[in-house]
């Protein structure tokens, strides 16, 4: 009859609503999930990953996902190595898990950290098509470590300033104020933990390039001690001679607290006593 056809119609439509009802609300708390996840501070994000709770794979989407969301704005990374991460993160799954003490979480590194396989400009035009041959030590020291690197941040050019901007990638901004400069030289680093896009960054240091952008962008930089953290012999020798790069420039850990540099700083740190690399470089 018509009325149990009007009926039988009414009840489909009912089960097709509460069907879609059902895969939203699943689809808001997976939202919920993954805005915990980027929120969450890196040291909590490691023991999630060295319990099983959560995957490399997983976390580089969500950083993917929240980099698409932020960068336009920040311009804080200007290079995405998206295969070459999830590459790594499939061979963690491959061996039975990632290496401590990060065990597969997504890095960001400077661009003037070299990863073989990844453009690395230093912000100059000169370098704008690089490709780096070899890989930066402390990068080297970052993935023995079971760092991901997902991405380059931006700096000014050669490093050489307190404010991010380059003629390769352009400005920088403060994701607290679009309006205003991130610091520099670890700029790109700092706007982009700042901005949810990144749980650890690594920088450089000479007069406050960790510390500087840091401080403007509310998140934590340590300029270690020269020798502490992996060095790359890559200066023009008279930087390093005459004005004495070489020991006075330092590569460090960047995050959002205290405890989150800490852990990066233990991932990238030999162990070997910091004045005994200088004194070895000095010689």
């Amino acid at each position: 009859s018509a009325a149990a056809a009007a009926s039988a119609a009414a009840t489909a439509a009912a089960i097709v609503l509460a069907h879609h009802i059902r895969r939203r609300r699943r689809a808001c708390e997976a939202e919920v999930a993954l805005d915990a996840l980027w929120r969450s501070p890196a040291a909590a994000v490691v023991q999630q990953l060295e319990c099983g709770q959560v995957t490399p794979a997983k976390l580089i989407d969500v950083a993917v996902r929240r980099i698409a969301a932020t960068n336009a704005a920040t311009n804080a990374v200007v290079t995405l190595c998206e295969e070459r991460a999830r590459a790594r993160a499939a061979s963690f799954a491959q061996s039975g898990g990632a290496p401590g003490p990060l065990f597969g979480l997504p890095v960001l590194v400077k661009d003037n950290q070299a990863v073989a396989g990844v453009r690395c400009t230093a912000g100059a035009p000169m370098h704008a098509t690089r490709i780096a041959a070899t890989t930066h030590p402390l990068v080297e020291a970052l993935e023995a470590a079971g760092g991901v690197v997902l991405g380059v941040t931006n700096m000014p050019e050669h490093a050489a300033g307190s404010h991010t901007f380059n003629p390769v990638f352009g400005a920088t901004h403060n994701p607290h104020d679009l309006g205003r400069t991130a610091g520099g030289s670890t700029g790109g680093g700092a706007a982009a933990l700042a901005s949810g896009a990144a749980w650890l960054a690594t920088g450089s240091d000479l007069g406050g390039s960790l510390r500087n952008p840091a401080a403007f962008c509310s998140v934590v930089g340590l300029r270690p001690s020269p020798g502490r953290c992996p060095q790359s012999d890559a200066a023009p020798t008279a930087w390093r001679g005459r004005w004495g790069l070489g020991l006075h420039a330092v590569h460090g850990p960047m995050g959002r607290t205290v405890e989150d540099v800490a852990l990066l700083l233990d991932a990238l740190a030999p162990r070997a006593s910091p004045l005994a690399a200088a004194a070895a470089d000095a010689a």
